[in-house]
C-alpha cells in the first residue's frame, strides 16, 4: 500500500480522520476490522435458519470491500505502516481461505448438479490455491532478506478478483437453493461460481509462475 505522493494536506478534516493516532490508522482499522469480521462470516455461514447464506455473503463482501478501501485510503494520505504491511496481506489471505474452506465442508455447493466429483475438483482448486500463497510468501520472505521487494502484478490481482466472485457466487446459490430449489437460474449461479473457481485456480497457477520466473534473481542471491 505504498505511495510517494507527498502533497498531502495534512491539516484538513479528511486526513486528520484518516491518520488517526499513532499506527491506528483508518486503514489499519479497516484491516482489523475485516479480521474480526471473518469468525462472523463463519458463524452465519453454519447458524441454521433461512436466508444465512445470504447474511454471510453481506458479511463476506463488506470484508472484501474494506480490502479495496484501506489501500485506497493509504495511497491517497500517504498512511502506510508496518503494522499495515503486516496484516493487510494475511487479512486477505485468512478471509479467502476461511470462505473456500467453510464451503468445502458442505459438498452441496459443488455437488448439487454436477455430482461427486465436483467436490474432488473443487477441493483441488482450493488446494492449488493455498499452494501458491505458501509457495509466494515464502518466495516474498526470501527475497525481503535479499532486499528486494516483489510487488504485486495485474495477474495477481486478477486473482483475487475472481476468488471473490467465486465465494460470492457460491455463497449466493446456498441462499438461492434455499429459496427457489432447482430452478434453473440456482443452477446457473452454481455453475457460473464453480467456473470462476476453476478461473481462480488457473490464474493462480499463472500468478505463482509469473512471481517466481519475473524475480527468479532472488534464488540466485
Amino acid at each position: 500500500m505504498a505511495d510517494n505522493n507527498k502533497n498531502v494536506d495534512t491539516t484538513s478534516r479528511a486526513y486528520k480522520i484518516a491518520a488517526g493516532k499513532g499506527v491506528m490508522n483508518l486503514p489499519n482499522k479497516l484491516t482489523i476490522a475485516r479480521m474480526v469480521m471473518i469468525p462472523v462470516f463463519i458463524l452465519f455461514f453454519y447458524l441454521n435458519f433461512t436466508g444465512h447464506y445470504f447474511v454471510a455473503l453481506a458479511v463476506f463482501a463488506l470484508a472484501s470491500l474494506t480490502d479495496m478501501l484501506d489501500g485506497k485510503i493509504a495511497r491517497r494520505y500517504n498512511l502506510v505502516t508496518n503494522l499495515g504491511k503486516f496484516l493487510d496481506p494475511i487479512a486477505d489471505k485468512v478471509l479467502v481461505s476461511s470462505a473456500l474452506i467453510v464451503l468445502l465442508t458442505v459438498p452441496s455447493f459443488f455437488t448439487a448438479f454436477l455430482g461427486g466429483w465436483a467436490i474432488i475438483a473443487g477441493g483441488c482448486c482450493v488446494v492449488v490455491i493455498f499452494a501458491r500463497e505458501l509457495i509466494v510468501s515464502g518466495f516474498r520472505m526470501v527475497a525481503a532478506d535479499s532486499g528486494i521487494v516483489i510487488a504485486a502484478d495485474k495477474i495477481g490481482k486478477f486473482k483475487t478478483v475472481s476468488q471473490d466472485i467465486s465465494v460470492v457466487l457460491l455463497l449466493a446459490f446456498g441462499g438461492f437453493y434455499e429459496f427457489f430449489g432447482d430452478a434453473v437460474g440456482v443452477q446457473a449461479v452454481n455453475y457460473i461460481g464453480l467456473i470462476m473457481l476453476a478461473i481462480a485456480a488457473v490464474l493462480t497457477i499463472i500468478s505463482g509462475i509469473n512471481y517466481i520466473v519475473k524475480n527468479i534473481q532472488v534464488l540466485k542471491v
